[in-house]
């Protein structure tokens, strides 16, 4: 790390702890040259996730779209936001986790409903009627009793 006072290459850790937010580590260094005390902060570097939409346009994964959706899904239902940020948390980073750097909507689709499915059954049917464009009863109908087959 160069020093910002003298622009010396080496400096030693005095001190590490993390940020309030925990993103980030915090450090104290002292310049081995001008013995200048200054602080640095090192976090993850997260590549970007390109989101293709069924359109094929490509976007920036959003993570507030994701809770959005979830929390649509979730509306009066007893899933507490906690678990709805978990459920986030876990798509955002496997996806991050992938080595791929573009992800279709389909594939985020089907993480949220697997998720949703143990989480409130409801709130899945909900998240599915949505993605999985029901036009009638009926394609509703076989999506409960398929998840009834897959519980039972």
């Amino acid at each position: 790390m160069r020093c910002p006072y003298c622009g010396h290459r080496d400096s030693k850790v005095i001190d590490s702890r993390p940020t309030d937010e925990g993103e980030a580590i915090r450090r104290r260094r002292e310049c081995m040259k001008c013995e200048e005390r200054f602080t640095t902060y090192e976090k993850v570097e997260t590549l970007p996730i390109m989101v293709i939409k069924k359109d094929k346009t490509r976007e920036l994964f959003d993570r507030e779209k994701l809770i959005r959706g979830l929390t649509r899904a979730c509306e009066k239902r007893p899933v507490a936001s906690e678990q709805i940020d978990a459920i986030a948390d876990k798509i955002e980073t496997s996806l991050q986790n992938s080595l791929e750097r573009e992800v279709s909507t389909s594939q985020i689709g089907e993480m949220v409903m697997e998720a949703l499915k143990e989480v409130d059954e409801v709130a899945y049917v909900r998240f599915a009627s949505v993605y999985r464009q029901f036009t009638d009863a009926t394609t509703f109908i076989a999506e409960v009793n398929k998840l009834l087959t897959d519980r039972g």
